[in-house]
């Protein structure tokens, strides 16, 4: 009851994270063929997905004025230009405009992303209970149907652009149904709070701990979501249904963590479901790269998915607190945005250590992301009390 309880308060933001789990679901397992028909190696390739990293970044960090100047209408705009974003990657012909569209979707999908989490911040706040994993749960729950979907889909032999079609005209009919749902409560509550102070520029004290775990949450997620189906196809020998396995059981194990986190929490608190998570993901990612057998494999990122799940909204959520009501949204964007900075590490290691090492090797790179998940916390908590925390 306490999940069914907590999706039905944070709704909105829910919806909203999951139509963005349909969208890097449907390009989670078009990686191979995005790969070949660009006629590149994983280097090269790691290379043009950071390429999404600027934008997601700077829209990050936009966002803020974003949500102060434009209210409600941010949403229903901002969902609109995630689904060109989209169909712009499927259009690309050549690594350049390939790289170009990366830069939109990134753009617009960290746009996106932050302002359902600056919602469900609010949420959090005005029902004094946590929500962040439920939210997130629908993300990846969303993501592994997609993923799934898209992958059956692709090993039928369809291209990528009406795939990625397809999903843009999902996100038109979300974009309708966001304008008709009633948020403009939530909104009038959000534009008084943006009256108040605004942050630095750059995040301080807790707010910067909070950004680092995200950081390491979010490099090794896009790790798995980007490489994990080629890692399946290529080192492993699986086909395009087979790969497609890989981002769909990381998105189906990260919403059964996260939905599960939401009762857990509640129950042994934040900061051991914390640690107990990003542990587990370590073993999951132990077993991926070391992986003799597809289904042990599998298995891999599924523990990886589980631990990881609950990482990231964790640290988005304490940074969503630890601030006045008015940085709330510009709290949440910095968290976010340097969870985000991590796609600007994760393609060039992940791409540089494959066509050195192999995609195992790569793999077991994310252990040495997730073993400092435990220190940052620790950081953050000491500097919870400390005055300008934002």
């Amino acid at each position: 009851m306490r999940l069914l309880n907590a999706l039905f308060l944070a709704r909105l933001p829910a919806f909203g994270l999951a139509l963005l789990g349909l969208v890097w679901g449907a390009f989670s397992v078009q990686v191979p063929a995005l790969m070949a028909a660009l006629d590149v190696g994983e280097g090269v390739f790691g290379l043009l997905l950071m390429c999404s990293a600027p934008g997601l970044v700077a829209a990050m960090w936009l966002a803020p004025l974003v949500d102060r100047h434009l209210g409600a209408a941010a949403r229903p705009i901002s969902l609109a230009t995630l689904g060109l974003a989209l169909a712009s990657v499927g259009l690309a012909t050549n690594p350049v405009t390939f790289g170009c569209a990366m830069l939109f979707m990134g753009a617009a999908s960290g746009l996106w992303d932050v302002l359902c989490n600056a919602d469900a911040s609010e949420l959090e706040s005005a029902h004094e209970q946590p929500l962040m994993n439920a939210v997130h749960g629908a993300y990846s729950a969303f993501y592994a149907v997609m993923a799934l979907t898209a992958g059956l889909v692709r090993a039928a032999g369809v291209a990528p652009l009406p795939i990625f079609t397809a999903t843009g005209v999902l996100l038109c009919i979300g974009t309708v149904i966001w304008m008709r749902a009633p948020s403009n409560k939530l909104r009038k509550t959000a534009a008084k709070a943006q009256e108040g102070p605004g942050l630095h520029w750059l995040p301080r004290g807790a707010v910067a701990f909070c950004g680092l775990i995200v950081c390491a949450a979010f490099m090794s997620e896009a790790a798995v979501e980007s490489w994990s189906a080629l890692y399946l196809e290529q080192s492993l020998g699986t086909g395009a249904a087979g790969s497609a396995l890989g981002p769909a059981l990381l998105g189906l194990t990260m919403a059964v963590g996260r939905f599960s986190g939401q009762v857990v929490i509640a129950s042994l608190g934040e900061r051991r479901v914390l640690w107990a998570g990003a542990g587990l993901a370590i073993a999951g990612t132990v077993l991926a790269s070391a992986a003799p057998t597809v289904m042990v494999a599998y298995l891999g990122f599924a523990v990886f998915g589980l631990g990881v799940s609950v990482v990231g909204p964790i640290g988005i959520a304490m940074a969503g607190r630890l601030v006045l009501p008015s940085q709330r949204t510009g709290a949440v964007g910095q968290a976010a945005a340097l969870g985000f900075a991590g796609f600007f590490v994760a393609p060039i290691l992940m791409g540089g250590l494959a066509e050195q090492f192999g995609l195992s090797v790569a793999f077991a790179s994310l252990v040495l992301w997730l073993a400092v998940v435990p220190l940052f916390d620790t950081l953050a908590q000491r500097r919870l009390r400390e005055p300008a925390q934002g």
